[in-house]
């Protein structure tokens, strides 16, 4: 969609039948609404590809059945968010490449992408844990992953929302992301969590029969003056009405997140991967927090694309 020379950024959602694509929609549908967005909701066929000498690599046709049943699930999908956001416009996309190509393809750097953590689509439209991984590590833009638990209608906007930051660049977005989420919300607050959970080289048990202890006091200092400068960093006239609070563990910060973000609307987490090639791997910490989380979790993507 195209207004006044500019295009209009989206909402993407993969469907596949499944109930938990059910309740990633629902959440996307209120979030598009939010924002004033389309929704593009997608149903990926998964064909395969074959190689041909001439044309080179092909999607094999979809049978006639197969696609008939894909229009079937986009159709019903639809037509289920129409009747709960009156006014809001929605685009049914059937696509060939498999779940993860698909929504990649779909998404652009300021879009948002959203999808459940476990489907059970026919098709081999599946929609599980592993392609949320892959979409969190690769999605030029943020990626929210819905979990695959039974919720009641989504909070939209956010009211609490549960924030992992670790001092790099890419958990200050994070961090100014979520208080911008929050600040949209009447009373909305937001829940910084660091965890600094150190492994000696050497035997724990050993060193302390020595005399040895972990710093526990020093990394704890610096843990606090860490999160407060990101703060001073990332809080503005916009997010300065925002209730924080801070929570320092000394223990797996994956871990923290989690129990923090039990009883949130929303996590927040950076995508903080580490591969040689860009977006090959999410951060274990994200890693973690997907797939342990009971809330929605939005994983920003390493580096926002220059604009031209």
């Amino acid at each position: 969609m195209v207004e006044d020379g500019k295009v209009t950024p989206k909402v993407v959602v993969g469907v596949d039948g499944s109930p938990t694509a059910s309740w990633a929609l629902l959440w996307a549908a209120a979030e598009a609404e939010r924002r004033g967005w389309p929704l593009h909701v997608v149903y990926a066929l998964a064909m395969p590809l074959v190689m041909s000498l001439y044309a080179g690599p092909t999607r094999v046709p979809p049978p006639e059945e197969v696609t008939t049943h894909g229009h079937g699930v986009l159709s019903t999908a639809a037509a289920h968010v129409r009747g709960r956001h009156d006014g809001l416009t929605v685009e049914e996309v059937l696509a060939l490449p498999d779940p993860g190509t698909a929504l990649l393809r779909q998404a652009g750097p300021d879009d948002l992408l959203v999808v459940g953590s476990r489907g059970l689509g026919a098709a081999r439209s599946v929609l599980d844990a592993s392609v949320s991984v892959r979409l969190a590590a690769r999605a030029e833009c943020p990626v929210v992953v819905v979990p695959g638990a039974e919720a009641e209608a989504p909070t939209i906007p956010p009211r609490r929302i549960v924030v992992g930051v670790d001092g790099s660049d890419d958990s200050r977005r994070a961090l100014a992301f979520a208080l911008r989420e929050a600040s949209l919300a009447e009373g909305g607050s937001v829940v910084v969590v660091h965890g600094w959970g150190v492994t000696p080289p050497f035997d724990a048990g050993s060193a302390a029969g020595g005399g040895w202890a972990p710093p526990d006091d020093l990394l704890d200092q610096r843990s606090q003056e860490m999160v407060s400068q990101m703060l001073e960093r990332v809080v503005d006239d916009g997010t300065e009405g925002v209730g924080v609070s801070v929570v320092r563990v000394g223990g797996e910060a994956a871990q923290a997140i989690v129990e923090a973000g039990a009883t949130a609307d929303l996590i927040v987490v950076g995508s903080r991967g580490r591969g040689s090639v860009r977006g090959l791997l999410l951060g274990s910490v994200s890693q973690g927090v997907l797939h342990g989380a009971t809330v929605p979790v939005t994983v920003l993507p390493r580096s926002p694309r220059p604009r031209g």
